[in-house]
């Protein structure tokens, strides 16, 4: 990764980057919690600060994001299924009534719909690409109101030649499945009644099936999610986030 740092620090960015997943694991994302358990049990015990805590977090969200995609590529090449899913679910940031109180994002973008909730929500959506096993190899965040092919087209989706991305019919459009055709991807999105290209019947089941796994998949992930992610800016909401996607990464690896 060519990552590197002062070699006088006393608390590396690897103990930093493991203390922050101990928070999203085990305490819900609270830091403080988590920086009192590695030095009470002497994993750590020269455990930054709070304060400091934070402060050397904010600047490490380019080494975790390239931590997670390094782990995903590593996930992509050991695994045998060429089979991966992908969709999208909301992170609100506060309550609807709390919009204009917001801190830490402002702007009609972040308001977005749920469809399978049918209620509407301030914050961001994440797009995240499964395994079979519903284990996510990339992600990326949009605000709430972007359209699932922009999450899409946002994703580096350094898949395996021959993969197949199922999708649901959110992801459907033709340019981009030809441009992802000619690397060696196959999306299949699931086809409205009025569709220019239909799939075979057999291939709309394969979705069908495809659409329940992520859903389980995607659920668990909402449930591993706390209801309310504790930041006080964009760029600590969004590093805690990505802790949460990586806890629940490598919870997921270690069930199978």
């Amino acid at each position: 990764m060519g990552h590197k740092e002062p070699i006088n620090r006393k608390t590396s960015d690897s103990e930093i980057a493991t203390t922050l997943l101990i928070a999203a694991l085990y305490f819900g994302g609270n830091i403080e919690k988590a920086i009192s358990f590695v030095r009470s049990t002497g994993l750590m015990p020269a455990m930054l600060s709070t304060s400091r805590f934070n402060r050397r977090m904010h600047r490490m969200g380019e080494f975790l994001s390239e931590l997670f995609f390094q782990v995903g590529h590593a996930l992509k090449e050991l695994t045998i299924s060429d089979t991966y899913i992908i969709d999208s679910f909301p992170v609100p940031l506060c309550h609807n009534i709390r919009i204009s109180r917001s801190r830490i994002v402002q702007g009609g973008e972040y308001r977005g719909y749920c469809a399978s909730k049918r209620s509407w929500f301030y914050g961001y959506k994440v797009h995240i690409v499964v395994t079979k096993e519903g284990i996510p190899v990339e992600y990326t965040f949009t605000p709430g109101s972007y359209h699932d092919m922009q999450g899409l087209r946002g994703m580096p989706l350094n898949l395996p030649e021959g993969s197949i991305l199922y999708a649901d019919a959110a992801y459907t459009d033709y340019t981009t499945e030809d441009m992802l055709s000619d690397d060696g991807i196959r999306l299949l999105a699931a086809r409205k009644a009025n569709s220019k290209r239909p799939h075979e019947p057999w291939v709309e089941y394969l979705i069908s099936i495809s659409r329940k796994r992520i859903e389980v998949s995607f659920s668990d992930i909402a449930k591993y999610l706390p209801k309310t992610i504790h930041a006080v800016t964009e760029k600590g909401f969004l590093i805690k986030l990505i802790a949460f996607i990586w806890g629940y990464t490598l919870d997921r690896m270690l069930k199978l």
